[in-house]
Protein backbone atom coordinates (compact mmCIF):
# COMPACT_ATOMS: atom_id res chain seq x y z
CA UNK A 1 0.00 0.00 0.00
CA UNK A 2 2.75 2.47 0.96
CA UNK A 3 4.70 1.63 -2.19
CA UNK A 4 1.63 2.43 -4.30
CA UNK A 5 1.18 5.80 -2.58
CA UNK A 6 4.85 6.65 -3.10
CA UNK A 7 4.64 5.59 -6.74
CA UNK A 8 1.65 7.87 -7.42
CA UNK A 9 3.26 10.72 -5.46
CA UNK A 10 6.42 10.51 -7.57
CA UNK A 11 4.44 10.47 -10.81
CA UNK A 12 2.31 13.46 -9.76
CA UNK A 13 5.16 15.58 -8.37
CA UNK A 14 7.20 15.02 -11.52
CA UNK A 15 4.28 16.02 -13.75
CA UNK A 16 3.79 19.14 -11.62
CA UNK A 17 7.51 20.00 -11.84
CA UNK A 18 7.50 19.58 -15.62
CA UNK A 19 4.41 21.76 -16.01
CA UNK A 20 5.69 24.47 -13.63
CA UNK A 21 8.99 24.72 -15.55
CA UNK A 22 6.94 25.21 -18.72
CA UNK A 23 4.77 27.86 -17.09
CA UNK A 24 7.85 29.73 -15.84
CA UNK A 25 9.44 29.63 -19.30
CA UNK A 26 6.26 31.04 -20.85
CA UNK A 27 6.14 33.79 -18.21
CA UNK A 28 9.80 34.61 -18.92
CA UNK A 29 9.10 34.94 -22.64
CA UNK A 30 6.14 37.22 -21.96
CA UNK A 31 8.05 39.33 -19.39
CA UNK A 32 5.54 38.51 -16.67
CA UNK A 33 5.86 37.77 -12.96
CA UNK A 34 8.06 34.67 -12.56
CA UNK A 35 8.00 31.62 -10.35
CA UNK A 36 10.83 31.96 -7.78
CA UNK A 37 13.93 29.86 -8.41
CA UNK A 38 13.62 28.48 -4.89
CA UNK A 39 10.20 27.06 -5.79
CA UNK A 40 11.57 25.46 -8.95
CA UNK A 41 14.42 23.86 -7.00
CA UNK A 42 12.12 22.77 -4.18
CA UNK A 43 9.98 20.86 -6.67
CA UNK A 44 13.09 18.88 -7.60
CA UNK A 45 14.06 18.33 -3.96
CA UNK A 46 10.66 16.97 -2.92
CA UNK A 47 10.74 14.27 -5.57
CA UNK A 48 10.25 16.06 -8.88
CA UNK A 49 13.85 16.02 -10.09
CA UNK A 50 13.09 13.95 -13.19
CA UNK A 51 10.21 16.22 -14.17
CA UNK A 52 12.35 19.28 -13.48
CA UNK A 53 15.18 17.95 -15.64
CA UNK A 54 12.83 17.04 -18.49
CA UNK A 55 11.19 20.46 -18.15
CA UNK A 56 14.58 22.13 -18.39
CA UNK A 57 15.44 20.18 -21.53
CA UNK A 58 12.04 20.34 -23.22
CA UNK A 59 11.41 24.04 -22.59
CA UNK A 60 15.12 25.06 -22.78
CA UNK A 61 14.66 26.72 -19.43
CA UNK A 62 17.30 27.40 -16.76
CA UNK A 63 19.84 25.40 -18.79
CA UNK A 64 22.50 28.11 -18.47
CA UNK A 65 22.26 28.48 -14.70
CA UNK A 66 24.76 26.25 -12.83
CA UNK A 67 22.38 26.07 -9.87
CA UNK A 68 20.00 24.22 -12.18
CA UNK A 69 22.13 22.37 -14.76
CA UNK A 70 24.31 20.98 -11.95
CA UNK A 71 21.86 21.07 -9.05
CA UNK A 72 18.92 19.23 -10.58
CA UNK A 73 20.98 16.26 -11.84
CA UNK A 74 22.77 16.08 -8.45
CA UNK A 75 19.40 15.99 -6.68
CA UNK A 76 18.30 13.25 -9.07
CA UNK A 77 21.43 11.19 -8.32
CA UNK A 78 20.92 11.54 -4.55
CA UNK A 79 17.26 10.57 -4.86
CA UNK A 80 18.15 7.53 -6.97
CA UNK A 81 20.82 6.48 -4.45
CA UNK A 82 18.33 6.82 -1.60
CA UNK A 83 15.85 4.73 -3.57
CA UNK A 84 18.44 1.99 -4.10
CA UNK A 85 19.41 2.01 -0.42
CA UNK A 86 15.76 1.86 0.65
CA UNK A 87 15.05 -0.97 -1.78
CA UNK A 88 18.08 -2.96 -0.61
CA UNK A 89 17.12 -2.49 3.04
CA UNK A 90 13.55 -3.64 2.44
CA UNK A 91 14.59 -6.93 0.86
Amino acid sequence: MLAKIIFYYVIIINLIAFIVYGIDKRKAMMHQWRIPEATLMMLAVIGGSIGAWFGMQFFHHKTKHPKFYIGVPMIMIVQFALLVVAYCNLR
